[in-house]
This record gives structure tokens, sequence and C-alpha cells, in this order.
């Protein structure tokens, strides 16, 4: 069974940059899709971005600018850094995996909300 757990900060200023970490059981980065997803409050699911089983990386447009994702494989961690954020970039943010990169997500942390605020 595969488990991925988000940790970071809660609260973000505006202008920081927000890194949450997602860390992974049951199952290695070096296998798979690894994504991260927000929920802003009243809006639906929006995909950031991923990296993948071999380190390659792919954000999503509207975002790719101010996101960067690395990884740890000896922690079987990746973690997400948001530039230059804003009260619009509060959301609860989940980690995710695809198996084949095919936009499925088989497996979901429990999503940690992050606020930005002054």
């Amino acid at each position: 069974q595969v488990q991925l757990q988000e940790s970071g900060p809660g609260l973000v200023k505006p202008s920081q940059t927000l890194s949450l970490t997602c860390t992974v059981s049951g199952g290695s980065i070096t296998t798979a899709y690894w994504s991260w997803i927000r929920q802003p409050p009243g809006k639906g699911l929006e995909w950031i971005g991923y990296i993948s089983y071999s380190g390659s990386t792919y954000s999503s447009p509207s975002l790719k600018s101010r996101t960067s994702i690395v990884r740890d494989t000896s922690k079987n961690q990746f973690t997400l850094q948001l530039s230059s954020v804003t009260p619009e970039d509060t959301a609860v943010y989940y980690c995710a995996r695809d198996r084949i990169g095919g936009g499925v997500y088989d497996y979901w942390g429990q999503g940690t909300q992050v606020t930005v605020s002054s």
C-alpha cells in the first residue's frame, strides 16, 4: 500500500516561497509520476505539476514560472516550491501518484492547508 504525506508550513506571507514536501512510503519515487495538486476554497482541483520516475518535471503553464519540483531519492521525498505567492495561492495542497502518466491518480496524500496572508 502506497502512502503519501504532505508536510510544510500552514501559513506563508505574500511574496515569499511556499515549500511543501511529500514523503512516500510503500513505493519508490523512482517509479511512476508524482504530482502536486491544489484546491482553493470554493473551487475545483488544480494540477500544479509533476516529477517523473526519471526526475524530469512538467508544470502547469499558468504556474510554470513560479514552480519548482525536486526530489530526494534517498529519503523517498519530493518537494514543491512555489515562489512569489499571493493570497490567491491559498488552498489545500495534495500530493498524488499517477502510475503511468495518464492523469489518473491512484494514491493521494491527505492534503495540507496553506494560507497566504500577512
